[in-house]
């Protein structure tokens, strides 16, 4: 199973720790991380530890907007989006692989979810489309 770089449930994971793990990175990680803000400023950080290990959730008083999970060199990102913000990803210039994982993935009452990969710049334009999404 795909589990965090940091599993200590214990120890609550630091900037520094990320700037370490994640090394080169990290410069994504900030770059979702200051956009989710830029777009909606009252959105609040929360680290929160499940059996998969640590996770770093954005979120309003309501809602998550996106998850980010550390691994090693490289994070995840997740975010959900229900039936009407489903069919804005389907009409959004984002990748095919994107809309193809999304179809896929299993609904739910809430929703439907897609997690990506970001070890390079290649998504990061992508998931700042899908941000908006999901907040507007």
């Amino acid at each position: 199973m795909d589990t965090s770089i940091f599993e200590d449930k214990n120890v609550t994971p630091s900037e520094n720790d990320l700037i370490d793990v994640l090394a080169e990175g990290y410069v994504f990680w900030k770059t979702i991380h200051d956009y989710v803000y830029l777009k909606y400023p009252l959105a609040m950080d929360q680290w929160k530890h499940s059996k998969y290990g640590w996770s770093f959730w954005i979120r309003d008083k309501k809602r998550v907007i996106v998850y980010l999970m550390p691994r090693d060199k490289y994070f995840n990102v997740a975010i959900g989006f229900g039936q009407k913000a489903f069919e804005e990803v389907m009409k959004a210039d984002v990748s095919q692989d994107i809309k193809d994982a999304l179809a896929a993935a299993v609904v739910y009452a809430e929703g439907r979810g897609i997690r990506l990969e970001v070890r390079d710049a290649s998504v990061v334009k992508d998931i700042r489309m899908l941000i908006d999404i999901k907040i507007s």
